[in-house]
């Protein structure tokens, strides 16, 4: 039995369909089918009844399902087991948020398929949280400050950023002094996240309200440009907005803690050698971004 096809039944299975799988490996539809084709037919069962709509599990491809995707892993840990160096292989899918993942982190995805030409990377940019599991990642990296989850995170560097607003929003509305006057402010939001303080030794947390929001830093900062409120966003995206004098640092006496960038992997007992060499890559070139700060290793 090919390990590859089991490999596709459970993207198959978990994207709903033999679409939604080709598009995740990156191969024909044709492809999938005809590898879904050899595997029931050498099981001598159908895993998935086929629709209109999509595919989905047969009570035989439910069973099947977890087996073949421990087959999976088990094959890929005795392959690291025994080629514990040298070139990666295989397939890496990671999700990337689209503020920084092309201008600060794609570099980093392209360095590493340099150094390992038989590893296949594909990249995904979007700044919403993606379902590593349903949506069939190997990992994400994700920027902001963690949140208890099950996935498993490990901090590879830091981000610094500032509250600002424009001239106009400041000479209609004032600027907030102090966190709690944010509550009388719009504020621009990506959904609806906290906002962090530092006020001495301890750090004050408030929820802003505002009407205006989206998932990207980039259109945020636009945002506040335009005068439509008070903004938290990295230096690396407002660095050119306040040296023009488009927006100006407010709250100054209470600053923002600095952000994380982490590697988010799903939960399991030991990253692949892919994640792990991955990660160390990260922490190694975001040393030497001027934007982000790296972590000891």
């Amino acid at each position: 039995m090919d390990t590859d096809d089991l490999r596709i039944f459970v993207e198959v299975a978990d994207a709903g369909g033999v679409s939604a799988a080709a598009r995740r490996l990156g191969v024909s539809k044709s492809v999938v089918s005809r590898r879904l084709f050899r595997l029931e037919a050498e099981l001598g069962v159908q895993l998935l009844a086929r629709t209109t709509r999509g595919a989905a599990l047969t009570e035989a491809g439910v069973a099947f399902r977890d087996h073949a995707a421990r087959v999976g892993a088990e094959i890929d840990a005795a392959r690291e087991t025994i080629q514990p160096s040298g070139d990666l292989t295989g397939r890496l899918r990671i999700a990337m948020p689209l503020t920084f993942g092309p201008t600060h982190l794609a570099p980093v995805l392209a360095d590493l398929a340099r150094r390992h030409p038989r590893l296949h990377i594909h990249s995904s940019y979007s700044d919403r949280f993606v379902d590593l599991i349903a949506e069939g990642f190997d990992c994400a990296i994700r920027v902001g400050y963690m949140q208890d989850s099950n996935l498993v995170a490990r901090r590879v560097g830091a981000i610094h950023g500032k509250f600002l607003a424009s001239p106009s929003y400041i000479a209609e509305h004032g600027a907030p002094e102090a966190p709690a006057e944010i509550a009388y402010h719009q504020a621009l939001m990506q959904g609806t996240e906290a906002w962090q303080f530092v006020d001495g030794d301890k750090i004050v947390t408030i929820n802003p309200q505002g009407r205006y929001k989206a998932d990207n830093g980039i259109a945020l900062a636009a945002a506040a440009a335009a005068g439509l409120g008070v903004a938290w966003l990295p230096d690396c995206v407002t660095d050119t907005y306040v040296a023009s004098g488009a927006l100006v640092p407010i709250m100054t006496r209470y600053p923002v803690p600095s952000a994380g960038v982490f590697v988010i992997r799903p939960p399991g007992q030991h990253p692949s050698r892919k994640i792990r060499i991955l990660t160390e890559l990260l922490i190694e070139r975001l040393g030497e971004d001027p934007c982000l700060v790296a972590v000891a290793r």
